[in-house]
C-alpha cells in the first residue's frame, strides 16, 4: 500500500535515533484493524514515541497547517522551534523553513490525515472514515492546547471530536469501533498500551462522545501516573 514502506522506514529510524524506548501492554494489541489509538502528546515526543513503539501501521492525525507548504514553517516556528528548541528570532524562522522542507514531505508520504476545525472538519472525518473502512488504523492526539496543563502528567484536557469516528464507522458498517489508550512517558522512555474502549451504539450520540473522551483521558492519565509511581518505587512494570 502507498506509503507503507516509507512509514516503516521512518518508524524504525525514529526508534533507533530518537526514541529507543520500551512498549508495555502489547498483549492488548488487536489481531487486525481497524482501530483508533489515542495518546497523550508529550510535546514533540508523543507522536515520535507512538510511531516508533507500536508494531502497527497507523495513519496519524496531524494539524492541517503541518501538511501545507505555505503554512508549515510558521506553525513549526510557533509550536516547536521557539518554545521547544528555544531558538529565538531571527534564527527561528529560517530553521523552521528548513525543517518544514523535510517534515511536509514525510508527513504526506506516510499518509497523515489533516486535522481541520469548523466546517473543514468534515474533510478530516471523511478521510479518516475511508482509512477505517479499508481496515486501517489511526493515531490521534486529542489534547486541547488552549487549556491549562496538568503538571502531574503533562497533559491538557482532551477534546471530544475524535469520538465521532465511532458513530460514523457504525453508521456505515454496523460494526463496533474500538479506541485504544496509549500513555507516553518521555522521562522514562516508556509507552504503555491499555485495554480498548468500545463505541456504544445504544448510547445517546452526544453523551457517547463525552464518555469516550472522558474514559480515555482518565485511563491515559492513570497509566502515566502509574508508570511514574512504579519507577519511583523501583517496581518493574508488568509485561
Amino acid at each position: 500500500m502507498k506509503g507503507d514502506a516509507l512509514y516503516w522506514f521512518v518508524s524504525h529510524m525514529l526508534d533507533a535515533f530518537i526514541w529507543g524506548g520500551e512498549l508495555t501492554g502489547d498483549e492488548n494489541l488487536p489481531n487486525q484493524g481497524p482501530a483508533v489509538y489515542v495518546s497523550n502528546h508529550a510535546l514533540a515526543l508523543g507522536p515520535i514515541a507512538a510511531a516508533a513503539s507500536l508494531p502497527v501501521r497507523i495513519h496519524p492525525w496531524v494539524v492541517g497547517d503541518m501538511l501545507e507548504w505555505e503554512k508549515a514553517a510558521a506553525y513549526l516556528n510557533k509550536d516547536f522551534v521557539e518554545p521547544q528548541l528555544h531558538i529565538p528570532p531571527p534564527l527561528s524562522m529560517p530553521l523552521a523553513r528548513l525543517i518544514s522542507q523535510a517534515s511536509v514531505r514525510l508527513l504526506r508520504g506516510v499518509g497523515s490525515i489533516p486535522v481541520w476545525h469548523g466546517g473543514e472538519a468534515l474533510e478530516t472525518y471523511r478521510i479518516s472514515l475511508e482509512h477505517l473502512l479499508a481496515g486501517q488504523s489511526l493515531l490521534i492526539f486529542p489534547e486541547d492546547p488552549t487549556q491549562a496543563m496538568d503538571e502531574q502528567c503533562k497533559m491538557t484536557p482532551f477534546m471530544k471530536g475524535f469520538a465521532r469516528l465511532g458513530e460514523l464507522y457504525f453508521e456505515r458498517t454496523q460494526k463496533i469501533l474500538k479506541f485504544y489508550p496509549i500513555a507516553v512517558h518521555p522521562e522514562l522512555r516508556k509507552v504503555k498500551l491499555g485495554k480498548p474502549i468500545s463505541f456504544n451504539p445504544n448510547n445517546n450520540r452526544a453523551n457517547e462522545r463525552v464518555r469516550i473522551r472522558s474514559v480515555l483521558e482518565s485511563i491515559i492519565r492513570g497509566m502515566f501516573i502509574e508508570m511514574t509511581l512504579q519507577d519511583y518505587a523501583g517496581i518493574p512494570l508488568p509485561h
